[in-house]
């Protein structure tokens, strides 16, 4: 569930909440939009929870220095550039 699923979960039950008056026997809106509001809140925290950036690069990772050693390896995508050996001097011109 994203931020913006918790927003409308939330927007919903409010409405239902408190914006609709029905007499109805079948189904309380009340209940209805209260637990849908809950729903979208527990979303939203989640959802902040487990996005890196909100709690910035240090709250769930540790680096430490050690001089001398080599640099720690970096995490995702990997750039791999293959150079091609000395075929010998460059060609000429076209004839």
């Amino acid at each position: 569930m994203g931020i913006v699923v918790s927003l409308i979960l939330i927007a919903v039950g409010a409405i239902l909440t408190w914006a609709i008056t029905d007499t109805s026997d079948g189904v309380n809106l009340t209940a209805v939009g209260v637990i849908l509001m809950c729903v979208g809140l527990v979303g939203l925290v989640l959802t902040m929870m487990f996005w890196q950036s909100w709690f910035g690069s240090g709250m769930w990772r540790r680096t430490a220095y050690v001089e001398g050693a080599a640099p720690a390896p970096r995490r995702g995508r990997r750039v791999v550039v293959e150079e091609e050996d000395d075929l010998g001097p460059p060609a000429g011109p076209p004839l």
